[in-house]
């Protein structure tokens, strides 16, 4: 498996690369949140729960687990919301996948399962899967043939639009230009049609 460079910290990284849980996370904690800090809170939910283990997360008492995420530095800036949707995505992981977060992917019978199966997890909206399933694919060469198609402009090599093409310092600063100028140029847009 490849070494991902998210999170910017050797850690981190080495946890979302081995950890299909953490990836899931991260990806989970990656809204209104510097992105390598995002996918940094996987391993701070680790060192302090003790473990990524989905049933014992999901079964953790959510107060509790909440007071974890939310102790400063935060997983999130929503610390505590963000704290019962990770519980929340364990649940489904438990439930709905035997336990096995990498069974999100490796029990897809084709990209377009990939991609619905990722777009049914909690927290996980259209842009967010199709994101998801680019990483997958771009970086972890774990998404069935057909994944380009499905995830659309995602899919684009040499793209720095989204995590999915985060592979070192350089493109984390692309990704955030990206999206600096998409947010903007929608901004100026909406101010258009007002």
């Amino acid at each position: 498996m490849a070494t991902l460079r998210i999170a910017q910290d050797e850690a981190a990284d080495e946890l979302l690369s081995t950890d299909p849980f953490a990836l899931l996370v991260g990806m989970l904690l990656d809204q209104q949140f510097p992105m390598e800090r995002a996918f940094a809170g996987p391993l701070k939910v680790k060192e302090r729960f003790g473990s990524l283990d989905v049933a014992a997360i999901a079964d953790a008492d959510p107060e509790a687990f909440a007071d974890l995420c939310a102790t400063p530095p935060a997983v999130h800036r929503y610390g505590r919301s963000m704290a019962g949707r990770i519980q929340t995505l364990a649940a489904t992981i438990r439930d709905e996948h035997g336990g096995d977060p990498a069974a999100v992917w490796t029990g897809a019978s084709d990209a377009t399962d990939l991609l619905a199966r990722v777009k049914a997890l909690p927290g996980f909206g259209d842009q967010k899967a199709r994101i998801f399933v680019a990483l997958l694919g771009k970086q972890l060469d774990a998404a069935p043939e057909g994944w380009r198609e499905v995830v659309g402009p995602y899919a684009e090599e040499g793209s720095t639009r989204s995590v999915a093409d985060v592979v070192d310092e350089t493109s984390l600063q692309q990704v955030r230009d990206f999206k600096k100028q998409a947010k903007a140029a929608a901004k100026a847009e909406k101010g258009a049609k007002g």
